[in-house]
């Protein structure tokens, strides 16, 4: 392995104890950190902060966010859907996807930026995952592969899409940022056969859902 190689490899395993220092236990969602290459959804010119705990531009006006903020959506995920089928509205970099798709999910993704969608589709062929990328509105979900087992929706929404919540499989959970422009608070909605549960957790600060049924609909 090239020295370079070797330096990113170290950073991701400082990463990954530093998200366990901020309170990221659970040991399947620090693996699946340990295994995935962040850096590899970086440019090469920027993949030195690849593992810093911070958001990073990827282009029209969207971010990847920091490792600390996927970290703390995917357990909320995989605290109460551990398996199936999990939709992921907003590709972006394809980061939280390949996240997804390590812990054995079956990924579908959709991206609303045509460019980003391609972008993520060639490098998710490149290395040799099994995820599926649609190009759509994500806040309209994607009927043709519901129900889902698992949403996790990587944009701020102004509320809970109704068409996300009537994908969801029973018994499997939507994880959503929901509030201002500003900030949002982290939301889990639990579907237990009529009954639709909440959780409400902590503030983050993500890009807008922009959709039919997100901020450009609203």
């Amino acid at each position: 392995m090239k020295k370079p190689d070797r330096i990113l490899e170290l950073r991701r395993r400082e990463m990954v104890e530093a998200l366990g220092r901020y309170g990221i236990v659970n040991r399947r969602v620090l693996d699946a950190f340990q295994d995935v290459q962040r850096h590899l959804f970086f440019a090469e010119g920027s993949r030195e902060t690849a593992y810093d705990d911070s958001a990073y531009p990827i282009g029209f006006g969207q971010t990847i966010s920091q490792p600390y903020t996927v970290a703390y959506m995917t357990t909320l995920l995989v605290e109460r859907s551990p398996a199936g089928k999990v939709l992921e509205v907003g590709t972006g970099s394809g980061y939280q996807a390949a996240i997804l798709d390590a812990l054995g999910y079956s990924v579908i993704t959709v991206e609303r930026i045509y460019e980003l969608y391609e972008r993520a589709k060639k490098l998710f062929l490149r290395l040799g995952l099994d995820i599926v990328v649609h190009f759509g509105d994500g806040t309209l979900g994607w009927k043709e592969d519901a129900p889902f087992d698992g949403i996790i929706v990587t944009a701020g929404a102004p509320s809970e899409p109704g068409s996300l919540l009537r994908q969801l499989a029973n018994n499997g959970c939507m994880v959503i940022p929901i509030g201002d422009f500003v900030s949002q608070q982290m939301t889990v909605f639990r579907k237990t056969g009529e009954e639709l549960q909440r959780e409400v957790f902590q503030h983050f600060s993500f890009v807008p859902l922009v959709g039919k049924e997100g901020w450009e609909g609203s």
